[in-house]
């Protein structure tokens, strides 16, 4: 499950702003990096690669891993703690932990409930986690909306889904500012294979509602800090789940109005790219990773 890049390919952290300006942070072809975070002092991006967790100094460009122990490698799940100094974290043996952003051992807060643990939100207060759970691990079931008390303990399914479809896949699930929604992705819209959408549900899971209505595949809905903008990763239309090395774009939108695009970026890339919340803490930049091959541009 860790990923690593294909001969050939490069992988490149990009910081891109409100107005539209985007420019390269740091590319490697040496190691895949994904899922930015941006740490809340605004100094760092952290991210996953090669099942380690990792600094990115967002002025000098400089890599250093974060020394964490007692858990198994990570997946490119992994969210800030809104205190700014621990970590949430989802490791390859389908449990989630927590950690420090300046190492030292991880703590699991998960059991052994006979699902796999993909975390993706954290309540604003810091007491709530939201993940997708996937039964027994196994992938050809739809993943299914959940939360649990930050500290451990029993977990609650939310019911997101709209009563005249039925249940499908859901992903990325993620708290908005002010706590009151889940923010995600889901198959609950159509019958067609795949075809997720982005949609939020009240955390007590009423008011389940569709926030585009598109002919693409769209994926991990990011609200920024101030709740103003979110960004989204949009795969072709037809694509089945969020798979790595395929032609996609980052969107940009006003949370007013879903449905135009304010800007976005081409790239090659899918899985690792957008998988969390990338956002600046001032709310006017945010980061992602393209994984372009020796034969493949970014617009």
């Amino acid at each position: 499950m860790i990923r690593t890049l294909q001969p050939g390919q490069r992988c490149e952290v990009w910081i891109a702003s409100v107005t539209g300006h985007s420019e390269t942070l740091y590319a490697t072809d040496h190691i895949l990096l994904e899922a930015p975070n941006w740490t809340m002092d605004g100094s760092a991006l952290i991210l996953n690669g090669d099942g380690k967790l990792w600094r990115l100094d967002a002025s000098t460009a400089k890599l250093t891993q974060i020394p964490l122990s007692g858990i198994p490698a990570l997946n490119n799940d992994h969210v800030l703690a809104p205190g700014g100094e621990g970590i949430f974290l989802s490791a390859n043996d389908g449990h989630i932990y927590r950690g420090l952003l300046e190492g030292g051992p991880a703590t699991r807060i998960t059991d052994d409930d006979g699902c796999f643990h993909f975390l993706h939100g954290v309540s604003p207060d810091g007491k709530e986690l939201a993940y997708v759970g996937i039964e027994a691990g196994d992938f050809t079931q739809p993943g299914r909306l959940m939360t649990i008390a930050s500290d451990g303990g029993a977990a609650a399914r939310v019911d997101a889904r709209p009563l005249d479809v039925g249940s499908g896949h859901c992903d990325g699930p993620e708290y908005s500012p002010d706590g009151k929604w889940l923010y995600l992705n889901t198959e609950s819209f159509t019958t067609a294979p795949g075809h997720a959408q982005l949609a939020r549900i009240r955390v007590d899971g009423s008011n389940f509602e569709q926030l585009l209505d598109s002919e693409t595949v769209d994926w991990f809905p990011h609200l920024s800090r101030d709740g103003s903008h979110a960004t989204y990763l949009r795969f072709p239309s037809g694509t089945v789940g969020h798979p790595a090395d395929v032609p996609v774009a980052v969107v940009l939108v006003s949370t007013e109005d879903w449905t135009v695009p304010l800007h976005t970026w081409p790239l090659f890339g899918g899985q690792g790219t957008l998988n969390v919340n990338s956002w600046s803490p001032d709310s006017t930049h945010f980061a992602f990773v393209a994984y372009p091959l020796a034969d493949s541009t970014k617009d």
